[in-house]
């Protein structure tokens, strides 16, 4: 999931459907981006970083889910 991106959106009330309209795509896609499933265009976060003022590498992280064992800690070294 790209908690990131998803916070960004929901932080300027948006839902995938306006999303999407925004971005010109199908909502299907712009949920597969957000979930992590789908990489997305280049173009695309160009876009999502215009409009959120954030940078495109940090909406792109992707955090895996729960099951996911690695972890970072505060000086910056995985477990």
């Amino acid at each position: 999931m790209r908690n990131n991106l998803k916070k960004a959106r929901n932080a300027a009330g948006l839902t995938h459907r306006k999303m999407a309209i925004m971005l010109g795509i199908h909502e299907r896609y712009y949920k597969a981006v957000e979930s992590g499933e789908r990489l997305g265009a280049i173009w695309m976060w160009d876009r999502l970083e215009d409009l959120f003022g954030i940078n495109q590498r940090v909406l792109r992280e992707n955090h895996p889910g729960t099951g996911d064992s690695r972890q970072i800690r505060p000086d910056n070294q995985q477990s």
